[in-house]
């Protein structure tokens, strides 16, 4: 925690230096937030359900999936950038030869402050979709919704991890960046809406509907327990797999002094 505090703060000062960053980030989020909202209503405008989701509960996943964009974007994206791009200069070395473990650098080493616009922005969608649900939000729901968060979170940086080991075999994998926000952009919408193959490879095979739609399952009191538990598990084994073809990655690596 200490050596990942560092990093951030590292980051937080070299992102100060460009504090225009800031006011345009506020512009793409608002972009971006405003054409969510605008989607929505258009959908609402033809209907009162979809899917057995309404308004405020499409929303409130709307919410979830801004805020976990800008954390992915803001903490885990650049320092696997940064990490395809090390791998493929060869520039790795500085991270190997740190008495530190390699995987726990290659991820708190890059960050973009600025990104956590869309996490605060998020949240706050997040918190007025709440607030307009009639059923409420109780105790276990909101227990329930940080953990499960917690869960897409681990999920989703680990799915980053292995498309960042890919450089180890793969030179030119620059465009991973383009292909997972292509998947993303499928989370603003409940995984059910999809038919079957489609909802079991966004959810096992690019776990977006474990990501996105549980913790906005959970926040809107719909959340069924096999369903947390197969978050809980399929996090966990995910975690495992990255961490198991990242060291394995590592061994193909030839550094410049190598």
């Amino acid at each position: 925690m200490r050596i990942a505090w560092l990093y951030y703060r590292l980051a937080a000062l070299n992102e100060l230096q460009y504090r225009a960053n800031f006011f345009f980030q506020i512009f793409q989020a608002v972009i971006a937030f405003g054409t969510g909202l605008a989607v929505i209503a258009l959908v609402f405008s033809r209907t009162n359900e979809l899917n057995g989701w309404d308004a405020y509960e499409l929303l409130a996943l709307f919410g979830v999936q801004m805020a976990l964009a800008g954390l992915i974007h803001a903490l885990v994206q650049p320092a696997m950038q940064k990490l395809m791009d090390d791998v493929r200069e060869g520039t790795l070395d500085y991270v190997l030869t740190k008495p530190v473990d390699a995987q726990l650098l290659v991820t708190v080493r890059e960050a973009r402050i600025w990104r956590l616009v869309d996490v605060l922005g998020g949240f706050a969608v997040l918190g007025y979709a709440v607030t307009q649900i009639e059923r409420g939000v109780g105790l276990a729901d909101a227990v329930g919704f940080v953990l499960t968060l917690f869960l897409g979170a681990t999920m989703l940086y680990s799915f980053w991890l292995v498309l960042a080991t890919m450089a180890f075999w793969v030179v030119r994998i620059w465009a991973v960046g383009d292909l997972f926000e292509g998947l993303y952009q499928t989370g603003r919408w409940p995984i059910g809406i999809y038919p079957g193959w489609l909802r079991y490879g966004l959810t096992f095979l690019v776990p977006i509907g474990f990501a996105i739609t549980v913790p906005a399952e959970a926040v809107t009191s719909r959340l069924e327990w096999q369903s947390g538990a197969g978050a809980f598990g399929f996090a966990i084994v995910l975690a495992l797999v990255a961490r198991r073809v990242f060291r394995f990655g590592l061994r193909r690596y030839s550094g410049a002094s190598a």
